[in-house]
Formats: C-alpha cells, structure tokens, sequence
C-alpha cells in the first residue's frame, strides 16, 4: 500500500494509491497519523470512494511526528567526503518536525546562509513503539513504511555556529522535504537506488546497499536510547555527492533540487530565499 496525502497545507486530505488508482481515506481516518500506522492502516482499498487528485498539490504522507531523528555520516564515501572516518556506532541528532513540508514544495534559504545543502535520504517511519528492542530482528515489526526525505542542512549553522551539536543546521523552516508516499514494507524491493540533482545535473548516486548501519540496526540501536512512538521519522544518512564535499556550489535562489529513491518516488523543489 501506498498512503499520500494531498490539498493546501494545513488541509491535506489522506489518500491511499492501488494499482495506480487514487482512494479517499477519509471516511476511514483524518489523517495519516501514529495512531491510524499503529492500528495497521488499510489492509485494502475495497470499498474506499476513488478519487481524482491531478492538480493538486501534494502534501508530505505522514502528519507531522512526534520526533524527526536523523543519522548522520552513515554511508562511507559520504563520511570521507565530510573529512570523518565512518563512525563505529551511529550518530544521532534531531531536526525540527515542523522542517517537514511536501515534496515538492518550495526550500527556503535561511537568513545569513551561505552553505545550504541536499541530502537524499531514506526515511523510516515507526509503526508500533519501539522501547528497548532485543535485536535487530526485532526491528522489522515495528516499521509503518518507507519515504523518500530530503534532510536539507546549513552547513555553516551545522557545523561553524553548532556549539556541538548538528541541529542547528538541520532545523530551518522547510529543510524536510517528504514523500510523495509512504510505501508499506511489503512493496519495498531490496537495496534501493538513491539519486539526487540540482538544476537537472546528477550529484548523489548510490545505493542503500552501502549503508554503514542498516535500517534493522537502525532501529535496535536508537531503541536503547530513546523510545520509538508511531508516526515518528528517521532519517538514515546520505550519501555521497553533497556540496559539503567541494565537488559542487552550494544552493542558491532559483536554483532546482530533485531527489529520487527506487519505488518510493521523485521529488521537485524550488529554492527560495527566506523573506
């Protein structure tokens, strides 16, 4: 299954995609919450109204979560490229849930950026709380889906203002990029193919075959620490290709960022200066 949800911010409406057919949800939920993922979703669309949704704009699939947690330098070559040997235990930080906008929505610059930056990432969203998980094993019964995210950061604010800590470049408004969709795990292939490009030039293009701690890992590790609610968002590392790296300009006013993984969709968006 596949759940989006479409209509002006603030106002989405929750659609599920079958066979590549649109259904309203809202006989059945609000929205797309923790709660309706922890409850199982829909196990089909028999008997939900069809619905046409061109034209309209495209909402992030998840409402907004209780916590974004991201993991940080968690491909090798992207480590390299940031100047960091790959970490021996994951790297953990928060970003603001109210970065989280759709996916094609605008990115704005933030006041006094000079290293704004894109990271394909793929996202994980929690299905059922995670607490103290025994094993990597344990981890599978507890994702709602898979997304595609795009954990924009301020490298400046990240890593120059940070005083320690990486949320200050990775909280600005609009820095969340999400969806299309919220694929169930059973429609998700093996390793998926992470690609990314500003102004229609290739950057990042890579697999999630090269994770440094898998999406099972993932999950265990940062259930030893914090506890895992439905609806909550993680964000797995990006790889290599990023403007940090040297290789290509910053983002500016105008330019165009996609971003793109295998079966979870493609996104568009706009940058913008921050009025």
């Amino acid at each position: 299954m596949k759940y989006l949800r479409v209509g002006p911010a603030g106002q989405e409406r929750p659609i599920a995609e079958s066979g590549g057919r649109f259904y309203d949800l809202s006989a059945v939920t609000g929205d797309i919450t923790g709660a309706f993922l922890a409850a199982g979703g829909v196990a089909s669309v028999e008997g939900l109204s069809e619905i046409d949704i061109s034209g309209q704009r495209r909402g992030a699939p998840i409402a907004r979560p209780g916590v974004v947690l991201c993991v940080g330098q968690n491909y090798a070559a992207h480590a390299a490229e940031s100047g960091a040997e790959p970490p021996q235990t994951p790297i953990m930080f928060y970003k603001a849930p109210n970065t989280i906008v759709g996916p094609d929505d605008d990115v704005l610059i933030p006041r006094g950026s000079q290293r704004t930056d894109w990271e394909v990432e793929l996202g994980v969203v929690i299905g059922r709380t995670a607490r103290y998980l025994d094993s990597p094993a344990d981890a599978a019964a507890h994702i709602a889906g898979y997304v595609l995210s795009n954990d924009v950061s301020e490298r400046a604010f990240q890593l120059d203002q940070s005083g320690g800590q990486w949320s200050k470049g990775k909280s600005c408004e609009t820095f969340n990029p999400l969806g299309p969709f919220l694929v169930t795990p059973d429609e998700v292939p093996g390793p998926l193919r992470l690609r990314s490009w500003v102004n229609g030039a290739p950057r990042q293009d890579s697999s999630t075959a090269d994770m440094i701690f898998g999406v099972d890992y993932l999950i265990w590790h940062l259930s030893q620490y914090t506890v895992l609610e439905p609806g909550d968002l993680i964000n797995t590392g990006t790889p290599e290709g990023v403007a940090l790296s040297g290789r290509f300009p910053y983002l500016a006013a105008g330019d165009v960022v996609e971003i793109e993984i295998d079966g979870l969709g493609r996104q568009r968006s706009i940058i913008r200066g921050a009025s």
